[in-house]
């Protein structure tokens, strides 16, 4: 097959993948591959842009996992192993509470510490003066250490307050200078919600520079980042490259390979995961950050491919990894 017939046969593909979205995916607002570190494709819809910067839910976890590791590569944080309670000493439990007492850093990046909760108390959280200390509140109880169970937000700011605690730095200022502005990413700002009004908007908005935080200033650990698709590939570009970035260590490649190894297992849904990072079953050693909506960013080390995709939240939204599995990677997989 000649040079100029494969490419054509390629960018057939990418049209089509393109209907695929606009008919299949109508909440998809900005989507970039990357393959051999080049942009193979990129494209956006519903009225965002290049410049468009969206909050990306969960994908915020798999952030945090890279600024603790900087951390500990950092010697702030002595490793995953450290007791939780060795970051707020000034925190006093209850009495005869032994289990929060066990808890480490690794049964919270692993999702397998126990909550004092059946069903989140979301009000209560959004209206304290303290997300960290409500967290802390929520820590331990009757539970099993070491049993998967999946934290889509309250008791994740834990890791906010180790963050705090460890490089006394506020969150945001730690990841602007050691992870998004080694990246040519914009430097963020906190954002704070003073009503109910200004928390929805924000969740619409295709521009918002910023990263939210509780009363205190201190950053969200489980949701509340905003990122553009194009920030979103750096990220896995970063991973991908083993934790270099040009001629930069940002994240050391020790870290990078840990927390995309498999340390948890959720049973219910048959999904692996490493530190804050989802995990794939199969011989490709691919590992995603996945947000509600659709947001993700997915690499996969054996096809040398980044996807990063930007949505707008709807429920129940079409799987990602199916998407990308059935309809990217073919594209991708075949020599022009």
């Amino acid at each position: 097959m000649s040079y100029q017939k494969g490419k054509k046969m390629k960018q057939d593909k990418l049209n089509d993948l393109e209907r695929q979205i606009k008919e299949e995916y109508s909440n998809i607002l900005g989507i970039q591959i990357i393959q051999n570190q080049e942009t193979v494709y990129e494209k956006y819809f519903h009225d965002a842009n290049v410049q468009s910067r969206i909050h990306i839910y969960s994908v915020t976890k798999s952030i945090v996992s890279i600024l603790i590791g900087i951390a500990i590569d950092k010697g702030m944080i002595q490793g995953v192993d450290q007791k939780v309670l060795d970051f707020f000493e000034g925190y006093k439990i209850k009495r005869n509470e032994k289990t929060i007492q066990k808890i480490t850093l690794k049964d919270i990046i692993t999702m397998t510490a126990p909550y004092k909760y059946k069903h989140a108390p979301y009000k209560k959280y959004f209206t304290s003066e303290d997300w960290v200390k409500s967290s802390l509140d929520l820590l331990g109880g009757k539970q099993e250490v070491g049993k998967f169970r999946y934290i889509p937000l309250l008791g994740l700011d834990l890791l906010s307050g180790i963050l705090v605690q460890s490089t006394a730095q506020p969150v945001i200022d730690f990841a602007n200078e050691n992870l998004f502005i080694p990246l040519q990413i914009e430097p963020l700002k906190s954002i704070t919600f003073h009503s109910k009004e200004e928390q929805f908007a924000f969740y619409k908005s295709l521009y918002n520079n910023g990263w939210v935080a509780d009363p205190k200033g201190v950053n969200t650990a489980g949701w509340g980042l905003c990122l553009s698709a194009q920030d979103m590939a750096k990220i896995g570009q970063l991973y991908l490259n083993e934790g270099r970035w040009k001629n930069s260590q940002i994240v050391s490649s020790k870290w990078v390979k840990e927390s995309t190894q498999k340390h948890s297992y959720w049973e219910e849904r048959d999904l692996n995961y490493g530190y804050l990072w989802w995990l794939g079953h199969d011989n490709d050693h691919g590992y995603a950050a996945m947000g509600d909506g659709g947001n993700i960013i997915y690499v996969n080390p054996n096809l040398k491919l980044v996807v990063a995709i930007a949505s707008s939240f709807i429920p129940k939204p079409k799987d990602r990894i199916e998407f990308i599995k059935h309809s990217i990677e073919p594209i991708f997989n075949e020599a022009i």
